[in-house]
C-alpha cells in the first residue's frame, strides 16, 4: 500500500504506544475497532492477512458465495447498524429467513419457529462472512484513530516491566509497539491465549463441520431447515436466491469418518446422499459447490482476562455450530467490552487495568457457558439412539411446539432480544 493511505504504516518508525491493540481483522476484531473509535483512544488492529483489493461477486452462483456464512441474530444486526455498517452489508446481499423448521431424523418431533410469534420482521439473517469483514474493514480505513498493520502477525507478546498493564508487542515486521490493552481477536487457535498462558477446558467431538454451498429444486422459502441425524445436524440456511435459482449455505455435522468419505465422493453422489439426508424437504439437490470440513472441539478460556490482555470471540470460547451461535456470542463480547474500555479511560484509568477488565469477565462468562452447555446438551441428546430418549425428546418438541408462551421465549432468547 502507499504512504498516505489509511491502511498503510510505515513498519520502520520508531516504537509506538497505543491505548488498545487488537489483533485479527475478522469480523470480532473490526468490530471492536469499530466500537472504540470517536473516543479519544489510540487503537491498532494487527491483520496477517493482505488486504483484499478484488470486488466481491455480484451475480448468483454456486461459485460466487463465500462457503464462510454467519447466521446473525436481530441483536447483532442492530449492533453492526449501530456502527454504521449494516446498510453496505445489505446493499451487497443477506438473507433474512422469518422461519425455522427442526425435526428428528427417528420419529415424528418436529417444531416450527416464526418471526410473527414475536411480532419480529426476520428470525435472523445468513450474511456471507466476507461481505461482513469488507464492510466493516472500509470504516475502520476512514477511522482516523485507528491504525490498521497489515499485513503483520503477532510474534511474541510479555508485560512490559515497570509499567503497570502495558504489553510489549513484537511484529513480524520487525517493528515492537506497545499496548495498555492488547485485545485476543485471533480465533480458535490463539497464538496470545497461548504465549500469555492463558488455562483453557476442552474437548473434541470427534466431529466435523461439513460446509458449502448447493442448489435446490424448490424454494427455500426463506426459512432455515435444521434436521437431528444420529451422525450430527444438518443445517441448510437460506441465501439470496433467483425465481429459477434456489440456493442454500450447508453445516453438515457428520463424525470424522463420515467426513472424509462425503469429501471425497463426487457431486452427484454427494447431492444425493444430501437429498436423503434433507428428506428431499426441498426436492432434489441439483448440484454443489467445492466441499469443505473443519474439526469441532468445545474449547472455553478459564479466565478471559489478565491486566493488560483480554480475550473476545473465538479466542475465548467455540461451540458446536448447530445454532449458529459463534459469531453471535463474540459481537456481545465486543459489546461490552468496548463498553468497558471506555467507561475505565473516560474514569482516567488505563485501558488494560485488570479490574476493569474482570468486569467484562464477569457479564460474558456466565452467559457465555450457559450458551455452550445447551449447545452440548442438545447436541448429546439428539446422538442417543435408545427407544426412551428418542420417545422422550421427540414428544418433548411436540410439546414445547404447542407451548406458544414457551416457545416465544425461545425465540427471543435466540433473536438476541
Amino acid at each position: 500500500m502507499r504512504p498516505g493511505s489509511p491502511l498503510w504504516v510505515n513498519s520502520m518508525a520508531d516504537t509506538r504506544r497505543f491505548d488498545v491493540v487488537i489483533s485479527g481483522a475478522g469480523i470480532v476484531g473490526a468490530t471492536l475497532a469499530l466500537s472504540l473509535r470517536d473516543q479519544g483512544l489510540a487503537v491498532a488492529l494487527l491483520e496477517a492477512r493482505p488486504a483484499s483489493t478484488e470486488s466481491l461477486p455480484a451475480e448468483l452462483g454456486l461459485d460466487q458465495f463465500d462457503p464462510r456464512v454467519s447466521a446473525l441474530t436481530p441483536r447483532s444486526r442492530s449492533q453492526l447498524d449501530e456502527l454504521g455498517v449494516w446498510d453496505s452489508i445489505a446493499g451487497y446481499r443477506s438473507c433474512a429467513y422469518q422461519h425455522m423448521t427442526v425435526w428428528d431424523a427417528h420419529g415424528t418431533g418436529e417444531i416450527e419457529f416464526d418471526a410473527a410469534e414475536v411480532d419480529a420482521p426476520a428470525l435472523g439473517y445468513i450474511v456471507e462472512n466476507r461481505a461482513i469483514t469488507r464492510s466493516l474493514m472500509a470504516l475502520v480505513a476512514m477511522a482516523p484513530d485507528i491504525s490498521v498493520l497489515c499485513p503483520c502477525s503477532l510474534t511474541d507478546c510479555v508485560q512490559r516491566d515497570g509499567e503497570g498493564n502495558a504489553v510489549e508487542i513484537s511484529l513480524d515486521t520487525g517493528e515492537v509497539i506497545v499496548g495498555d490493552l492488547l485485545v485476543a481477536a485471533d480465533g480458535a487457535l490463539s497464538p496470545i491465549r497461548k504465549l500469555m498462558n492463558f488455562t483453557t477446558r476442552e474437548w473434541d467431538y470427534g466431529h466435523r463441520a461439513l460446509v458449502t454451498t448447493v442448489q435446490l429444486q424448490r424454494s427455500h422459502q426463506h426459512t432455515a431447515w435444521q434436521r437431528f441425524l444420529p451422525s450430527g445436524p444438518l443445517a441448510l440456511l437460506p441465501l439470496p436466491s433467483q425465481e429459477d435459482s434456489s440456493f442454500c449455505s450447508i453445516v453438515w455435522s457428520v463424525e470424522e469418518s463420515l467426513a472424509e468419505e462425503l469429501l471425497n465422493i463426487d457431486d452427484t453422489e454427494f447431492c444425493r446422499q444430501l437429498g436423503e439426508a434433507s428428506e428431499y424437504r426441498l426436492g432434489e439437490v441439483l448440484a454443489c459447490a467445492q466441499r469443505f470440513a473443519f474439526p469441532l472441539r468445545q474449547r472455553h478460556a478459564v479466565d478471559y482476562v489478565q491486566a493488560g490482555v483480554a480475550l473476545v470471540g473465538d479466542a475465548a470460547h467455540t461451540i458446536h455450530p448447530l445454532a449458529g451461535q459463534g459469531v453471535n456470542l463474540g459481537l456481545l463480547d465486543v459489546a461490552v467490552l468496548a463498553e468497558e474500555v471506555i467507561r475505565a479511560t473516560r474514569a482516567g484509568d488505563s485501558a488494560g487495568s485488570l479490574l476493569n477488565l474482570r468486569r467484562y469477565q464477569r457479564r460474558r462468562k456466565g452467559d457465555n457457558l450457559l450458551m455452550m452447555a445447551a449447545m452440548d446438551g442438545f447436541k448429546r441428546l439428539f446422538e442417543q439412539e435408545a427407544l426412551p430418549l428418542r420417545w422422550l425428546r421427540n414428544a418433548g418438541m411436540r410439546s414445547v411446539g404447542r407451548a406458544l408462551p414457551v416457545k416465544r421465549q425461545l425465540i427471543k432468547h435466540a433473536m438476541g432480544i
